[in-house]
């Protein structure tokens, strides 16, 4: 087991697959939490754990113990857990917004909250997840960017309220290159986006002694637009 553990929520899709690997060739041990069932390769193995819902504070609490005490400690907390939706404010009936505070901001609250006492044990950093688009919606993007709008503050209270115990900061990307993402904007110019293991890279340098000067940024990574 690394002297070093990082856990990544959100864990297995496009983001949290390749933070998890950038995290393992630096020689991290990483607890991966999701939501959904563990893939087949991964079923099984020591710290993967599938079907967590984070927006629930107690099974929150409890899976953040469970890998306090599988893997000794808790170094970093990388909140990549998320969704998207396109939804202008006519179209729908208020669901929309529910459903993105609870997996955008409400995830990151519970991870973190549950994650702070290991976390000031080791004097560890958290990592959110913002978004570019949150600091000027356009249609359609009210109720993601409400939510990622959270993300931010939450980021920027959080890193004063622990400062000097755990540092606290967010990347802010634009559209990450995934398969999904390509197959919704075929027609885009798919160079100019941010690959997700440049992402993961920068996400992984907030949570790194390197960074131990950082707190409360919010980090732009807009690729190449």
């Amino acid at each position: 087991m690394s002297d070093k553990v990082i856990v990544v929520t959100g864990a297995f899709g496009a983001l949290g697959r390749a933070v998890a690997q950038r995290a393992a060739d630096r020689g991290y041990a990483v607890a991966m939490l999701d939501y959904a069932a563990a893939p087949a390769e991964l079923a099984g193995a020591k710290l993967v754990y599938g079907g967590v819902d984070l927006t629930k504070p107690d099974q929150t609490t409890a899976v953040m113990q469970q890998v306090r005490d599988n893997a000794g400690r808790i170094d970093a907390l990388l909140n990549i857990a998320g969704g998207f939706t396109f939804r202008t404010l006519s179209e729908g009936d208020g669901a929309a917004w529910d459903a993105m505070y609870a997996i955008n901001l409400k995830t990151a609250v519970n991870a973190s909250r549950a994650a702070l006492p290991h976390l000031i044990e080791t004097g560890g950093a958290i990592v959110n997840v913002g978004a570019a688009g949150a600091l000027k919606a356009g249609a359609g993007m009210g109720a993601y960017a409400a939510a990622k709008s959270g993300v931010h503050k939450l980021t920027e209270s959080l890193a004063d309220e622990m400062k000097g115990r755990v540092r606290v900061n967010a990347v802010l990307p634009s559209i990450i290159d995934t398969p999904q993402n390509r197959k919704d904007m075929p027609d885009a110019d798919h160079a100019a986006w941010v690959r997700a293991e440049e992402l993961a890279d920068v996400m992984l340098f907030l949570a790194s002694a390197e960074a131990s000067a950082v707190t409360g940024a919010l980090v732009p990574v807009v690729g190449r637009v």
